[in-house]
This record gives structure tokens, sequence and C-alpha cells, in this order.
């Protein structure tokens, strides 16, 4: 008696566990760390509330101001609902004024009605990988870096 052609279920399960493995070996174990995207995405969140607060600054004629919590991975920039949060499995530092720290976990950077700014560092990083998002205290000017 002949056997019909095709795959038994035990053969594709074998198959699907094979591929599952190698995908996680080639890729790297979630939730290992953060992975260079999820860095990128929270430079670019980042420099994207400070542009805003920049914005804000200039729009209204008011100080406006952009809060890092480092603890809680968190940042409020104005006229948001809710703070955004970043990755908990990433390094955060922010360099500011003196006058802008709140404590040693919390500080800000402050923008004025002419778009400059006091400028500072928010460090966002994972091993040896980092992103610097930078503000330049005269213009106000927000750049990211590697």
């Amino acid at each position: 008696m002949r056997r019909p052609a095709g795959f038994t279920l035990l053969e594709v399960i074998v198959a699907l566990a094979i591929g599952a493995i190698a995908y996680a070996l080639i890729l790297g174990v979630p939730g290992r760390g953060t992975s260079a995207a999820d860095l990128k995405a929270s430079a670019r969140s980042l420099a994207s509330g400070l542009r805003t607060a920049q914005t804000t600054a200039m729009a209204t004629r008011r100080d406006a101001l952009l809060t890092v919590d480092l603890e809680s991975h968190e940042f409020e920039v104005p006229g948001a609902l809710a703070p955004h949060k970043l990755p908990q499995k990433m390094e955060l530092k922010l360099f500011t004024a003196q006058s802008e720290v709140t404590s040693e976990k919390r500080g800000s950077i402050r923008f004025y009605p002419d778009g400059s700014s006091t400028g500072g560092r928010i460090t966002v990083s994972s091993g040896e990988r980092k992103y610097l998002v930078d503000v330049d205290w005269l213009t106000g000017r927000v750049t990211i870096e590697d």
C-alpha cells in the first residue's frame, strides 16, 4: 500500500520549532536588552518633544519646559495630556543647567520665547549603543548624534 504524499503534523511542528530557535539565535533573545531600533525611536521621540517645547515657547511667548524623569523613564511636553514613556531597559542621562535640576532623578530643558534655551543633552543608551540628543543653548537647535 502506498502512503499519500505530504508531511505529517509531527514533521511540521518539528520544522517550526527549529525555525523558531534559529530566529531567536539570529535576532537575539527577546527581553535581553533594548534594540537599536528602540534606542533610535526613543531618541527621535525625545527630539520631537524638545522641538515641540521650543515651538510652544515661541508661539505662546512664554517659557516652555521638557521635563525628564530618569527613574520612571518618562518625559513631559507642554500641552500633552500624559507623559511619554520610554522603554525601561535603556539608560537615560540628562545634562542640563543646574537651575533646571529639580532632583537627582528629574530635570528640565527650558526654551525661551525667542527660541533659545538653557541647552543640554539627553543620552539614551543600552550597552555600547547610544544616541545623544543635544540642544544648543543659543539657537535651541535640537540634533541627534550616534
